[in-house]
């Protein structure tokens, strides 16, 4: 890539700095934006406080830019999952349980696999754009769509064979019979899954989230016209709803995939369809098989608490009020999430960029804005809680279950406001196989058969089983937080160096080769 190039594709972000904060030309270590922020931070002549105040002007714009559109397209990607709950909820009781068990536990399973193997493309993608080797982003990301469709190849097996794998698990059969009448209708959306997220983490690591923002809200209007239309005017149930939530999905995917082809801000990074995505996959798997381990076993673990939810006493109602407890939390959770995914792109981005100090301003930042965030909407969680359920259900019983369930709602909420962001410095660093064994620990040897003994053994019942999974989640977020800021952030600028020798230099030689022979 010409530095010219460099410099024009950073030229949109250079021009909203104050002039004062501009690197001279005369430094030759700096070019357009990177290094800017790491120059401020390393400069000892100007007092502690000019030189905070200026890092966090820069940071908190380039975060919120990140942060803003993310957090726009993983809530309106989930109020479409939260509003087909809605619709099947109007049908009946059985009906939420059926959706609400097929939503969480078969369905968040094959998103949890999905978004996990996506996120190695969001590690190679957000340190190769920060190093400048813009060419590849476009290979890893076809790469990483050819694993994840065979992937969900194996698992639409799973989906399939979802009404005896639920009672397996100690469903009921009439809830599993209603639940994979539900899964039956998200099939094609296992495969919209496997080409929306490398091309959402491709188009991150540039810094390019508007679009998508834009693109899903388009989508949004448009689901809840279809599911108005097939639940209730056309009489397809919960198999229509969970269709047209399949389609919704697919939509998103065409719509972004047709920016990438036709924008100008793409032009460095998609250089079409190439052969050379098929090579590499064995490595390739490597890294997206411990970016899934790390994220599925984080996106898994509130889905032990619906299957235990099941095996208690009432089941019906105790997997109603946790379903609605569930989905107010991940409606609250997508905004950790955008805060993740702009944790990851930033910290990525400086990793490759050489920037040690400023990846370490960049996370301690996001930490805390998400924080604040997280903790004003667990104080809206209580003071709404005898009534929020009724947007989900009209029974009472529900809502006073929800109502009692909510301080520890309110709790999860505060926690997955730091929680989710560490995960993202965790990916834009490639520490994912580290954390892996960290959630192994905290999630399953700690929080589930802590919360199943409280749930059962006591007695506590749904109110215990969560609060045994919100020790675990309290273990892991500490232990992350302690391995975050004790980071020698030097070491993981050559860690990235080191990764990006090795999966880009390869790579690109022999894409100039496929060049040489097409001419």
């Amino acid at each position: 890539m010409e530095s010219s190039q460099q410099d024009d594709l950073h030229q949109p972000l250079l021009q909203s700095y104050p002039p004062s904060l501009i690197p001279q030309p005369s430094d030759t270590k700096l070019h357009g934006t990177d290094g800017l922020l790491e120059a401020i931070l390393s400069d000892t002549e100007l007092p502690f406080l000019q030189r905070l105040r200026q890092a966090t002007w820069i940071e908190s714009k380039l975060l919120f830019k990140l942060a803003a559109p993310a957090v726009i397209v993983y809530m309106i990607n989930y109020v479409m999952s939260m509003s087909t709950q809605i619709f099947s909820g109007h049908l009946g009781n059985l009906e939420l349980a059926g959706a609400s068990l097929g939503n969480t536990g078969i369905q968040f399973f094959a998103y949890g696999l999905m978004l996990g193997m996506g996120s190695a493309v969001e590690t190679l993608c957000g340190q190769a754009y920060g190093a400048h080797k813009y060419s590849m982003l476009g290979v890893y990301m076809q790469r990483s769509t050819i694993l994840l469709t065979l992937t969900g190849i194996v698992l639409t097996l799973i989906y399939i064979f979802s009404k005896p794998i639920l009672i397996l698990l100690g469903q009921s059969e009439e809830i599993a019979s209603a639940a994979a009448y539900f899964v039956y209708g998200l099939i094609p959306q296992i495969f919209a899954y496997a080409i929306n997220f490398p091309i959402q983490k491709f188009l991150q690591a540039q810094s390019i989230v508007s679009p998508s923002a834009y693109i899903s809200a388009a989508t949004l209007g448009i689901h809840v016209l279809l599911s108005w239309l097939a639940v209730y005017k056309l009489g397809l149930g919960l198999l229509g709803a969970s269709l047209i939530l399949s389609l919704s999905w697919w939509i998103i995917v065409v719509a972004q995939f047709l920016y990438i082809v036709m924008s100008e801000k793409c032009k460095y990074t998609w250089d079409g369809f190439s052969v050379q995505a098929f090579s590499g996959l064995t490595s390739f798997f490597k890294l997206s098989a411990a970016s899934a381990v790390m994220l599925c076993l984080e996106a898994w673990y509130f889905q032990v608490l619906v299957l235990l939810a099941g095996l208690l006493e009432n089941p019906e109602l105790a997997l109603d009020s946790i379903s609605v407890c569930m989905t107010i939390n991940g409606l609250v959770f997508m905004i950790s999430v955008g805060f993740n995914a702009a944790a990851s792109v930033r910290v990525s981005n400086e990793l490759g960029a050489g920037n040690p100090k400023s990846a370490l301003f960049s996370v301690k930042v996001v930490t805390v804005a998400s924080f604040v965030i997280s903790v004003v909407a667990a104080i809206i969680v209580l003071v709404l809680r005898d009534v929020v359920s009724y947007a989900f259900t009209e029974g009472e019983a529900v809502a006073a279950a929800v109502s009692d369930l909510c301080p520890l709602l309110a709790i999860t909420v505060v926690l997955n406001g730091i929680q989710p962001v560490l995960s993202g410095v965790a990916v834009g660093c490639g520490w994912q196989a580290f954390v892996a064994y960290v959630n192994v620990g905290c999630y399953y040897v700690v929080g589930v058969p802590v919360g199943a003994v409280l749930g059962f053994y006591f007695n506590f019942g749904a109110k215990g089983i969560w609060t045994g999974m919100i020790g675990g989640t309290v273990m892991q977020t500490l232990i992350l937080l302690w391995v975050t800021f004790r980071t020698d952030w030097n070491k993981e600028v050559e860690e990235a160096t080191k990764r990006m020798n090795k999966w880009a230099d390869n790579d690109e030689a022999l894409l100039e080769g496929q060049k040489e022979l097409a001419t």
